[in-house]
């Protein structure tokens, strides 16, 4: 792959192409960022969008083969889903290996300003250079520009001596966020940087993208969050293109309105898509049985009598001409349509739903799950709490609040310091965490399944029938699945064995918009109870049943949304 550096800060790929040995991820890339332009990327889950956000970042692993051209800035700040931190380094570690560059590029302000006693037009190129780049990196504000960005995004009270083994997985995407940004990089690549936002600090990003003067690249499932800052979309899902024109593997479309829109343009070329298939194949049959059926007839006609051998004879061969014409008019046809007819639209990655054979513990035996003045250090504090047969409980609040130690609590993978949790007897339990960790990455998906669920179960419920995971990838190692991938089995895993109790935890991350939309819709008519923890702000507006708010590790209230 050629790489150059844009002098006026812009990002270009051209025929922009990367894979493995054994398969291809992106193919023939076009598109340009100019700076303030924000693209988001969109497609389903392992069509390669962390991949190529590692590629225009040059970060991509040794085994990615990348060919075509791609134009960037100097400085590229590049946010990952799994942050690259050890548990012992300190914030202040991580913050100031972010702005290292920075720094240079201060000191480098500082030699070059000393080199002007020179009075040489070399010296003075420097310095402009420099002080260029100073400017553009924001070097005078770094530390009121790291408090404001810690604040903004809710980190501001935890301790710069801290270590990251001591925060949750949302606090260190924040600091990770928020040195990114401190950075002041030319360009901006994110992979889901929403993930572990609560609703200030999402609004408070996208105010910070709204005004960044460079180019930015952002892949997010988050529709409100897509809506409100992405000026262009780069859709890289292999099924279609926003025009219903069928793509390679790895093809892209740019679109040019917003997520909520491209929805619609996508739902309409794909049934557009379809019904040119459906008629294509209307005719493909109906010049099938025309062929065949004209053969069959000129193969089976009457012999002539006697008495008309002339006439019919004279007849024939004019009718044998014209049948003739129209056959091979019809063969004509019929070759060229089986060569060039389209292809049948790919089927839809689809929530089957949960799966028969769940059954809800009857009311009678009293509550499932019962915790009476539960507390788990700080974090935690609560009265009584009851999950009832068939609740239906959103648990909301800021990071930090409590919710997913809440989810710990009740799945019984977090002990009490005090006080007392009661469950009825044999009931099952099931929690989908945040951040998924399979021990074995050269397992496939389909060998874990069969495992965890046993092989009478895992044959009554495929995996395949469950609609999370697409055919090709049942038989790939884990470790070669995307982190969203990953997530979807964790997600199979529970559901293909309805527990009494689902605890979710931030469920919508990870997963594309139809997908949590189809989970959203089946885990309403869930025959147990459901407890979801998230900050989908999109969710939270569309919940119908109670509301559980958490401050603090405390509740505020439980009423009916």
């Amino acid at each position: 792959m050629t790489v150059h550096h844009s002098t006026n800060s812009y990002l270009r790929a051209e025929r922009l192409s990367a894979g493995y040995a054994d398969r291809d991820v992106l193919r023939d890339l076009d598109f340009t960022v100019s700076p303030g332009q924000r693209l988001g990327l969109i497609g389903e889950n392992g069509v390669g969008k962390s991949t190529l956000l590692r590629v225009l970042a040059g970060e991509a692993p040794a085994q990615l083969q990348a060919d075509g051209r791609l134009t960037r800035p100097a400085r590229i700040g590049l946010l990952l889903q799994e942050l690259p931190f050890a548990d012992d380094e300190r914030i202040d570690d991580v913050i100031e290996a972010r702005i290292a560059e920075v720094r240079s590029i201060e000191r480098e302000l500082d030699a070059a300003a000393a080199a002007l006693v020179e009075a040489s037009p070399a010296a003075e190129t420097r310095y402009a250079a420099a002080l260029d780049a100073a400017e553009r990196a924001e070097v005078w504000s770094v530390e009121a520009r790291r408090d404001e960005l810690l604040d903004g995004l809710g980190v501001s009270g935890i301790g710069l001596d801290r270590r990251i083994g001591e925060m949750s997985g949302g606090q260190r995407s924040r600091f990770a966020l928020a040195a990114l940004l401190l950075g002041a990089p030319d360009a901006l690549l994110l992979d889901e940087p929403t993930n572990h936002l609560d609703d200030a600090a999402a609004e408070f990003l996208e105010a910070r993208l709204r005004a960044w003067r460079g180019p930015v690249v952002f892949a997010s499932h988050d529709r409100e969050f897509l809506d409100r800052v992405a000026t262009g979309l780069l859709d890289l899902d292999p099924a279609q293109s926003a025009a219903g024109v069928p793509l390679d593997a790895s093809g892209g479309t740019v679109f040019g309105g917003s997520f909520s829109e491209y929805l619609e343009a996508k739902a309409d070329a794909r049934a557009r898509w379809q019904r040119q298939y459906e008629a294509e194949q209307g005719e493909l049959r109906a010049l099938r049985e025309a062929v065949r059926e004209t053969a069959r007839n000129v193969s089976h006609r009457r012999g002539p009598t006697d008495n008309d051998k002339f006439i019919t004879k004279f007849k024939q061969g004019r009718t044998d001409q014209a049948i003739a014409r129209r056959v091979h008019n019809a063969e004509l046809r019929l070759e060229t349509l089986e060569r060039e007819q389209l292809r049948k639209p790919p089927a839809a990655l689809e929530f089957a739903g949960i799966p028969t054979g769940a059954q809800a513990l009857g009311e009678e035996g009293g509550p499932l799950i019962q915790l009476d003045g539960a507390t788990v250090g700080e974090r935690l504090r609560l009265g009584t709490f009851r999950v009832e047969a068939l609740d239906r409980v959103l648990i909301t609040g800021a990071n930090g609040a409590g919710k997913s130690t809440l989810l710990g609590l009740l799945a019984g993978r977090i002990a009490p310091d005090d006080g007392t949790v009661r469950r009825r007897r044999g009931l099952r339990v099931g929690l989908l965490e945040q951040d998924v960790r399979f021990e074995d990455p050269d397992a496939s998906p389909r060998a874990l399944y069969e495992r965890v669920l046993g092989e009478q179960r895992a044959a009554l419920v495929p995996l395949s029938s469950l609609g999370l995971m697409l055919r090709r990838d049942l038989d790939r190692p884990l470790g070669g699945l995307s982190v969203g991938q990953q997530r979807r089995l964790a997600l199979a895993l529970v559901i293909a064995k309805p527990p009494h109790v689902f605890l979710l935890d931030e469920p919508t991350n990870h997963l594309s918009l139809a997908l949590a939309t189809e989970l959203e819709a089946a885990l309403g008519g869930y025959p147990g109870a459901v407890l979801i923890a998230s900050h989908d702000r999109w969710m939270r507006r569309r919940w119908t049943g109670e509301e559980l708010r958490l401050a603090a590790g405390r509740p505020l209230d439980r009423a009916a949304a």
